[in-house]
């Protein structure tokens, strides 16, 4: 186990202290896992960070939420899927940042969901906006908000995005902290289009769906997209014909998204 390095941060969130816990150790991968501790409760998280940050350097901040098949407690799994593609980005000095991996408590959820299945076994989801959030939920707020007050982060430039439940979770943080966010890539994801007049207007987003997705049915992001279009939000959605569920290895896989992503600012 490696040395930890205990820094207390100053003030509190819902009245609790915050002790977020570093390794003084970086791995070769140039990654850092973590536990963000609030209260009783914990949330373990991997943060990828570049080589030779230079003093004064600004970062965007990138947060990636994993799927339901990934929580747990061993910080490992929520790795499956997304952190190649931002190790690799690493190597491009144009997408130098930070990339946080939360990983979400083996029975809990990003967001308040109920799952029932109709008559042809097709899994409808209701959310539960107006109920306070999940414990895995509050817990990333918070440690969200304790990350993005660093000097390193560029304010200007943080992100959100992950895949089917962390899809729901990104639609989710799209309303808990609409001032914070300049774009997100939702992808495989669903929620209630009633929280879209929530989202900051001057949003950018890219929202990706499998045409063949009978986990969590493509009307879903296509229903999040139009909300979004109608109160203005630069929005473009992209589904895959003939890609079912694990749509996300094709989106990984566009040229484009990286470059899109790190172009987008806040205004």
């Amino acid at each position: 186990m490696n040395k930890m390095a205990f820094l207390i941060l100053a003030g509190a969130v819902a009245g609790l202290f915050i002790l977020l816990l570093l390794p003084m150790k970086v791995h070769s991968q140039q990654m850092k896992a973590g536990l963000f501790v609030e209260e009783t409760d914990s949330l373990p998280y991997q943060l990828i960070q570049p080589k030779n940050i230079q003093a004064g350097e600004k970062l965007p901040l990138i947060i990636f939420l994993h799927g339901s098949g990934e929580r747990g407690n061993d910080n490992q799994k929520q790795l499956v899927h997304g952190s190649q593609l931002f190790l690799n980005a690493q190597k491009d000095t144009a997408f130098r940042s930070l990339v946080l991996f939360p990983q979400c408590a083996e029975q809990d959820y990003w967001v308040q969901k109920q799952k029932e299945m109709d008559d042809e076994s097709v899994q409808i989801f209701t959310f539960y906006p107006d109920m306070e959030p999940t414990p895995s939920m509050r817990l990333l707020v918070a440690l969200i908000d304790s990350l993005s007050q660093l000097e390193l982060v560029d304010q200007s430039r943080i992100y959100v995005g992950g895949l089917s439940m962390g899809g729901m979770g990104t639609f989710e943080l799209l309303f808990r902290r609409p001032e914070l966010f300049a774009a997100a890539f939702p992808i495989c994801g669903a929620y209630d289009p009633v929280v879209v007049p929530l989202y900051n207007k001057k949003l950018r987003a890219r929202i990706f769906h499998g045409g063949a997705d009978d986990v969590v049915l493509p009307v879903y992001s296509i229903n999040m997209a139009t909300a979004m279009e109608k109160v203005g939000i630069d929005v473009k959605l992209k589904i895959y014909p003939g890609v079912n569920h694990g749509v996300w290895d094709s989106v990984f896989a566009e040229p484009d998204l990286l470059p899109w992503l790190f172009s987008c600012k806040k205004q």
